[in-house]
């Protein structure tokens, strides 16, 4: 299994905007997209996110890693 990216929120919500998912509110840090019965929360800050928090975001969007790298 190829390594997961060191990503950046930003990255990651840019990879969901490609997907066809819609920013659907922002609270406070938190920005969430929402796509069908897909729903992800990403909390926006300047650091790399951790390697299991791109775990959840991607099994969240209920894209596979293959796919989901081809948006980044």
């Amino acid at each position: 299994m190829p390594k997961l990216p060191r990503l950046k929120p930003k990255g990651a919500m840019r990879a969901l905007e490609r997907a066809g998912f819609v920013l659907e509110r922002t609270k406070g840090s938190h920005s969430i997209f929402i796509k069908g019965k897909h729903r992800v929360t990403i909390a926006y800050h300047t650091k790399d996110m951790r390697h299991k928090t791109v775990c959840s975001v991607i099994e969240q969007t209920g894209l596979t890693l293959e796919e989901f790298r081809k948006l980044l």
